[in-house]
């Protein structure tokens, strides 16, 4: 099975067309296009019924002392988690994902959910989580909402989409789902997957680990 993209190449930097933020005149954050990226896949496995589509930044910082605040630094020390991006389900495996198909620019409060074009369905991201406490932006964030990391991080993110070949048309699960949640129903269903990598950073001085 292979995965790619005519939006970024695999393990080179994101453009920022498809991201949440980008870098401003002042070195802090401006909202860019948030366009989804396009993504194709190929050689799928027999018996093949539909497509799951995760994508994941591998270096959020786990705690937020020092996120986004002048005059101090993410720490490339600091130990890192995963946040979610792109939630995609019960996509066809007969479709190619066009740029801009599932998200171009970012809603505030978030985008409609859970159906989306094609048939295919998207769970909430951790935006969700991320603008809780902030009344103008809280809401579900469904589908696709791009990178925008701290301008103030010391290290490149790493954003790895993943397709993932299931054997059931429709999987088993509703609601508000998370990309955990779609881990967690798709085991025992996956015929094959595979990823890229892109990367991003708002600090165009942040370093690669």
């Amino acid at each position: 099975m292979k995965l790619h993209s005519e939006s970024f190449e695999d393990g080179e930097f994101i453009p920022s067309e498809y991201a949440v933020g980008k870098t401003s005149a002042d070195g802090k954050i401006d909202f860019a296009e948030n366009k989804s990226p396009h993504l194709a896949w190929a050689d799928l496995p027999e018996g093949t019924q539909s497509i799951a589509i995760l994508c994941i930044d591998r270096d959020a910082p786990t705690k937020p002392d020092d996120v986004n605040q002048d005059g101090r630094m993410v720490p490339s020390s600091l130990p890192r988690a995963d946040f979610s991006h792109w939630v995609l389900i019960d996509v066809s495996p007969n479709a190619t994902i066009q740029e801009g198909q599932f998200s171009d620019g970012l809603t505030a409060k978030g985008k409609d959910g859970p159906d989306a074009p094609g048939g295919a369905r998207q769970g909430i991201n951790d935006y969700t989580g991320w603008f809780a406490s902030d009344p103008e932006m809280a809401g579900d964030y469904y589908g696709y909402d791009g990178p925008c990391p701290p301008f103030n991080d010391s290290i490149v993110h790493h954003y790895e989409f993943t397709a993932y070949a299931l054997d059931v048309e429709r999987l088993d699960v509703d609601g508000k789902f998370t990309a955990s949640d779609v881990l967690e129903a798709m085991e025992g269903h996956v015929l094959g997957q595979a990823s890229i990598c892109g990367k991003y950073k708002i600090n165009q001085t942040a370093i690669e680990l």
